[in-house]
């Protein structure tokens, strides 16, 4: 949304993609954000900035080509590699891990703002490498909150961003788990209600806490991948993305937790339902 990017080649025949940005005002603030935050980054599973160029009102960003494109493209289009269980589960403990590290390693704490398929890219191996820096907001360690005007995608948006108050790192935790859901489904979430429709028409989020609740998860996952899934790992992952996406930020996991969730390492609780998807299920309470 903020410019183009397109493919190039070095001298060495090194692949690489730049990002062109538009609207020197816009353009700036992004250019500053990118390269102030992964600039200083270093993870597998974070896409790699090559170098920069600020000449004029130019401003150019170069990364490593990742020749699989982005996560959505894979969980919604037909034409692209189709991605089994294995790799998914992959694919959200990489992201998990990436998030773990920008919120609880680096020398300043990062936020990304901006969690969604469409920022998670693929390498050739098909591990997840998080992109698209231009929202991040940085916290120093002395501060666990921080107040920045409201960003990020809808659908992805924790609800304390309409709130008005200050964030914290859990904002890409909810966004993370709205990611989980749509890794699961391999659709995207939907809203749409009405009284005779079927479960395919529910608000997604929704079957995933019933399906919990009722301890039958199979019949969640994307029907493209046939059955072929570990259904201990269905369940890990349905249970982390309701945990990710509680009301308060406090009830929600720190990815650092998430990552030993995902590997296996820490058990997980059944989640309670979160106010909103009372709220679409018309709960009373």
């Amino acid at each position: 949304g903020f410019g183009s990017v397109y493919k190039g080649v070095l001298a060495d025949s090194t692949a690489i993609a730049v990002k062109m940005l538009d609207g020197f005002s816009q353009g700036e603030k992004q250019f500053r954000a990118e390269v102030s935050s992964i600039g200083i980054t270093q993870h597998v599973n974070l896409v790699k900035l090559i170098g920069f160029s600020c000449e004029g009102n130019k401003r150019l960003l170069v990364y490593e080509y990742l020749p699989y494109h982005s996560l959505d493209a894979h969980l919604f289009q037909t034409s692209v590699t189709f991605l089994n269980w294995k790799t998914r589960y992959q694919v959200a403990l990489g992201v998990a891990r990436g998030l773990a590290y920008l919120h609880e390693n680096c020398r300043e704490y990062i936020i990304h703002c901006d969690i969604k398929p469409q920022n998670i890219l693929l390498d050739a191996s098909f591990t997840p490498k998080i992109a698209d820096f231009g929202m991040a907001k940085f916290m120093q360690r002395d501060f666990s909150r921080a107040l920045t005007t409201m960003r990020g995608t809808i659908g992805y948006l924790a609800p304390e961003w309409l709130s008005g108050v200050a964030i914290t790192t859990k904002i890409d935790v909810y966004s993370y788990g709205m990611v989980l859901f749509e890794i699961i489904s391999g659709s995207r979430n939907t809203s749409e209600q009405c009284s005779s429709c079927d479960d395919n028409d529910v608000y997604f989020p929704l079957l995933v806490a019933n399906g919990i609740l009722k301890g039958d998860v199979q019949g969640l996952v994307d029907p493209k991948l046939c059955g072929d899934v570990n259904l201990e790992e269905v369940e890990r992952v349905c249970k982390i993305a309701c945990w990710c996406i509680q009301d308060k930020d406090s009830d929600r996991p720190a990815m650092g937790e998430v990552v030993q969730i995902l590997e296996g390492l820490r058990e997980v609780d059944v989640p309670p339902l979160p106010k909103i998807l009372q709220a679409v299920a018309g709960s009373p309470h």
